[in-house]
């Protein structure tokens, strides 16, 4: 969800400043017809009204950002009347909004009442100042004008100010540098940047649009533009208008900030319309509509940013223009141009005043959308607090597998169990069912024992393997090739397929160093086969003492493709400490999110581990940095306790967060995954504290059952709960059946009662 200032900035740029039809009102009300956006990236200096005597200007110097606002105000008031132009209407309107939305974001808690009457303050001044005099403004307002060759520029600005200032040819170019050209329009000093005209995009003329452009960078860096115009022939824009190279070049050269103060100014608008496919001429309007998103268009794609929305003026140079009663060009739709041409001037030189007084200049850039969205700090840390690395494929270097194996001398040993005989199905069906549970409860404990036999071996032999003692043994096993051993069948996709094909995707390991295995999408629609990426572990030990990991999965679906790959190398000291470091790279949309992490774990005693990290997280141009500290102490077989403590801070702001957890495991763990585990989390974050307390067990309904519940709550009153129920039974489909027999006699209950 954006926020209320980022909402604000949407509506600068994307909003327009005029209706899109002509408004209906006093005849000294200039029509609006064409949508625009003035928004505020002008370039010049904010230059503040002195008041009617000397005393005021210095009053003036020492108020506060409301008040300024608020002259600024004033000043516009006494232009849009020095104009003649209604203070209702429209564009005048969405100026004064985007003002007091501006002024309201800027003002503090105490202030908002205040900046809240600024507006009715402002009217009734200006209108007071008005009937008692004339009142003199220092306002002056400098534009930039651009264009091609013979689009009109110097006309337009011959027409806007009633005088021949400039020199025009309808033939060849009339201006051959870049200089002012100062004038006075009822009593406010307008200063027009003339620049040489631009050549139709071709090999040839680059490198001469390249010149003249360079020469108006070099100009306005000295002196600097409140408004930029764009100039194009209203009669000239087809279908096949294609000016892209052109304003590529000028977006290259003079910054893609250009265009947030640029208003498209069309020549020619009192031009013959085209005619439709029945040879009656086209709608005003349609017609204007319709050129004007060509040239946006063509915008769009030179700034790689279709967010903008620039304003656009019509304008008709022709000395037979036609009038209205008063002596004013009006165009087709009954708009007087001139009063328009300044009024969307006057509005985006205000607006760009408003801006660098309230400091919003530049906070948004013009360019192409990328992925704004920052990492939560809060998730960051979480993360960083839960790594763990991880340096074989078996998870053998748990501390508390480690201790449980070399305290399991109670154990009763499978060697030493009696053999069993293995009933055939027939045999097995003969039993009773006292007879049948005994059996299964016998067949379960022996796997039980084997399992932990396994185990338990796998870990003396890589223990041994780590401490050198079996060198010249695997050096003999290894001469000859290890023999596949086929992987537990993973977790069927979810549907109700009655054949799923999950028995191909069965994984084979020919060594302990390295495994590949499908991903499973568990929110997969039904029908499909469920496995949407790859996941691949490789373990090596580099040399003595030094080892490597490499975990990587890859994940595609229609409109996502995810990575990550994570990178371990570290080092068991003999003595006991463990260094690691570990390189995490991971997608995040468009994104990529790349953690460094260092760890350090010292064992201080046999059941306690001390583990210490560091952490530097990279997103965009973005870094975040975290440290933690985490001490696990190992009180039984069966019990642990871990509690950590870590920091992350990044972009300015800092978050603070740690974990106290006891875990219960079952009789037999690590073969069976019963546990009860009971975990309590703190998180400060923005001077907010947030205490979190966390559930959850596993556990055996029965044999080939089993069940998970988990439940969380925190000081905010915001919780979860979570059944997971797994069978190897067909018990699912006994309860799918008994869900929706229940929800058909509900909806038939229900039923029965309206009919009565």
């Amino acid at each position: 969800m954006t926020s209320f200032k980022e909402w604000f900035f949407s509506q600068v740029i994307s909003r327009s400043l005029g209706p899109s039809r002509k408004l209906s009102g006093s005849e000294n009300t200039p029509s609006d017809e064409t949508p625009c956006s003035v928004s505020g990236s002008q370039l010049t200096q904010v230059t503040m009204s002195q008041g009617e005597n000397s005393s005021g200007s210095s009053r003036k110097k020492n108020l506060d950002i409301l008040d300024k606002v608020e002259a600024l105000k004033i000043k516009f008031y006494h232009l849009l009347w020095r104009f003649h132009l209604s203070k209702d209407n429209l564009t005048v309107a969405k100026v004064l909004y985007r003002i007091n939305l501006a002024t309201l974001i800027r003002a503090g808690e105490s202030d908002i009442e205040r900046a809240s009457l600024r507006n009715d303050i402002a009217l009734a001044t200006s209108a007071q100042q008005d009937e008692r005099s004339f009142p003199v403004l220092d306002f002056s307002i400098k534009i930039l004008v651009l264009g091609k060759t013979g689009v009109g520029k110097s006309s337009t600005i011959n027409s806007i100010f009633g005088d021949s200032k400039v020199m025009t040819d309808a033939f060849q170019p009339a201006t051959g540098s870049v200089h002012d050209i100062c004038g006075i329009v009822n009593g406010i000093k307008v200063n027009f940047i003339d620049t040489p005209g631009l050549l139709p995009c071709s090999t040839n003329s680059d490198t001469k649009n390249r010149k003249i452009l360079h020469s108006i960078k070099r100009f306005i860096q000295k002196s600097c533009p409140d408004v930029v115009l764009y100039f194009e022939r209203l009669d000239l824009i087809n279908v096949g208008y294609c000016d892209f190279p052109l304003l590529k070049l000028i977006t290259e050269i003079l910054g893609p900030s250009i265009w947030f103060s640029t208003s498209i100014v069309m020549t020619h608008s009192c031009a013959a319309l085209p005619e439709n496919e029945n040879g009656y001429p086209v709608s005003y309007d349609s017609f204007v509509s319709y050129c004007t998103e060509i040239v946006q268009h063509n915008i769009h794609q030179a700034i790689l940013d279709n967010r903008l929305e620039n304003p656009v003026i019509l304008v008709e140079n022709h000395p037979y223009c036609k009038v209205d009663i008063s002596g004013k060009k009006i165009l087709p739709n009954g708009q007087r141009w001139v009063s328009h041409f300044m009024l969307l001037c006057i509005c985006t030189k205000i607006l760009g005043d408003i801006n660098r007084l309230l400091d919003f200049e530049g906070s948004i850039q013009l360019g192409p959308v990328t992925n704004s969205r920052l990492p939560s700090l809060p998730h960051l840390l979480s993360s960083f607090l839960k790594h763990h690395v991880k340096l074989s494929l078996d998870g053998v270097e748990s501390e508390l597998d480690a201790f449980s194996f070399s305290n399991d001398e109670d154990e009763e040993e499978y060697d030493q169990l009696p053999p069993i005989h293995i009933l055939t199905s027939a045999q097995f069906q003969n039993l009773t069912p006292s007879q049948k549970k005994e059996y299964l409860d016998e067949l379960d404990f022996r796997e039980t024992l084997y399992l932990k036999k396994q185990m338990k071996e796998e870990y003396i032999r890589r223990r041994d393997k780590n401490n050198g003692s079996m060198a010249s043994e695997n050096d003999e096993d290894n001469q000859g090739l290890p023999g596949a051993i086929v992987l537990p069948d993973m977790a069927l996709p979810s549907s109700f397929d009655s054949y799923s094909p999950f028995h191909r995707y069965r994984c084979l390991v020919t060594g302990d160093q390295w495994q590949a295995r499908p991903v499973l999408d568990p929110h997969g629609w039904d029908h499909d086969v469920g496995f949407d990426g790859v996941n691949l572990e490789i373990a090596a030990n580099v040399r003595k003492h030094y080892f490597s990991c490499f975990t990587g999965q890859l994940s595609k679906d229609k409109r996502e493709f995810n990575i990550r790959c994570e990178p371990t190398a570290a080092f068991l000291d003999p003595r006991g400490p463990t260094y690691s470091i570990c390189l995490d790279l991971q997608s995040a949309g468009r994104e990529l999110m790349c953690s460094l992490h260092s760890n350090t774990k010292l064992p201080s005693f046999k059941s306690n581990i001390t583990e210490c990290g560091f952490a530097v997280t990279s997103f965009g141009d973005k870094y975040y940095y975290g440290a933690k500290i985490e001490d696990a102490i190992i009180l039984n077989k069966r019990m642990k306790l871990k509690a950590n403590i870590g920091r992350m801070a990044g972009s300015k702001q800092v978050a603070y967060g740690g974990n106290i957890e006891a875990t219960l495991n079952g009789k037999d763990y690590p073969v069976r995954h019963d546990k009860l585990c009971i975990a309590m989390s703190i998180l400060s974050y923005k001077n907010e504290m947030v205490l979190g307390a966390n559930l959850q067990r596993e556990f055996r309904l029965c044999r080939g059952t089993n069940m998970s519940v988990s439940a969380n709550m925190n000081s905010r009153r915001m919780g979860q709960v979570c059944l997971k129920f797994n069978t190897s039974d067909h018990l699912e489909i006994a309860l799918v059946a008994i869900v929706s027999i229940f929800r058909g006699l509900m909806r038939k209950k229900s039923r029965d009662r309206r009919d009565i």
